[in-house]
């Protein structure tokens, strides 16, 4: 097993991390943790949650909302975004309708163009299209001011169709910009005053519309397939669904040539948590657990970058997080030992 501190030492380019599971499992405490030690390594850091439902707030205990950067209190070079999936959704709609009259003003076709736009906002895609515009955004115009950016993603599904747009953007927008100059080599060819024609199709505002969005996409996709600078860890527990969760994102994240920083299994029980007298509860879940970390350990194994035992309290506030940054980052991982006897 390679612990999260070799592997970033065997990344010392990294720029941009993710983190992903299925609900509950500790993907924003992950992520925290992560850009809490990025900063303390002097590297300038981002946080930024991408979640519906934010918690950053209530985990640093401080006011982070709004959508609006800010630093984190006590922790110097760490900043933190929770941002607004409303304004990004409304923003991206906003440009979206643009883009659909601009089109249909400079193809002079004289039609409505409410029900096209319509017809695009009730895509079940655009709010993670939105997200994902958003996600660039950051990506590329905000990395030149952090050494680090960590995204917590919203619930592995919605993160992976999220970062699968990649793919499918770029396929869609190739696709619109050869039917574009196939539209605009028509137009020249039935026009009778060809090079009145074709100094407008020069200009054509769609055309430079489409070719920047896809030189845009294209430096995106440099990024997010790059294993030098970006990696996608996968939070879990010890238990069957979050298992099963994680073994079938990762097959579809490599499926899109994002690559896979590692998996972090969270709420490991300990002996030292039983205690002498555990409570009969207690007991039955650490039995039941030791199959689960068996399975991780066959399925999983050379990808567990970490083992963090079950907290006797939430982790709240910048001290908690600390502690989980000691336990994240130990040198050695020995609580897959952890079995019962």
């Amino acid at each position: 097993m390679q612990s999260l501190s070799e592997f970033l030492e065997e990344h010392p380019d990294l720029r941009f991390v993710f983190t992903g599971g299925k609900g509950g499992v500790g993907k924003t405490v992950s992520a925290a943790v992560l850009a809490y030690h990025f900063a303390r390594q002097g590297k300038r850091t981002l946080l930024a949650s991408l979640n519906p439902v934010h918690s950053l707030s209530s985990l640093f205990g401080q006011d982070l909302s709004g959508g609006q950067v800010r630093p984190v209190r006590g922790v110097d070079g760490l900043f933190a975004i929770e941002v607004n999936t409303e304004d990004a959704v409304q923003r991206y709609r906003e440009s979206v309708s643009a883009r659909i009259r601009e089109f249909l003003r400079y193809a002079d076709i004289p039609v409505d163009a409410r029900p096209f736009i319509d017809i695009a906002m009730t895509n079940p895609a655009f709010e993670e299209s939105a997200m994902f515009d958003k996600m660039t955004d950051m990506m590329l115009m905000q990395s030149g001011e952090y050494d680090r950016i960590v995204f917590d993603t919203a619930a592995v599904a919605n993160a992976v169709r999220l970062i699968g747009l990649s793919k499918i953007y770029g396929l869609w927008l190739g696709r619109l910009i050869e039917s574009r100059k196939e539209a605009l080599s028509l137009r020249v060819q039935l026009s009778f005053r060809k090079d009145k024609v074709l100094e407008e199709v020069q200009r054509d505002p769609m055309m430079a519309d489409l070719i920047a969005m896809s030189q845009r996409f294209d430096r995106v996709k440099g990024l997010l397939v790059d294993p030098a600078i970006t990696a996608f860890f996968f939070v879990t527990l010890p238990l069957s669904l979050p298992i099963s969760v994680v073994k079938r994102f990762i097959e579809m994240v490599r499926a899109y040539d994002i690559p896979v920083g590692g998996v972090l299994v969270n709420e490991v029980i300990t002996h030292e948590s039983l205690g002498e007298t555990p409570d009969e509860y207690l007991r039955n879940k650490f039995a039941e657990q030791g199959a689960y970390l068996q399975t991780i350990q066959n399925d999983l194994g050379p990808l567990v970058r970490a083992y963090l035992p079950l907290y006797p309290r939430e982790v709240v506030g910048l001290e908690a997080v600390e502690r989980v940054a000691e336990d994240m980052f130990r040198p050695s991982q020995d609580l897959a030992a952890e079995l019962p006897a």
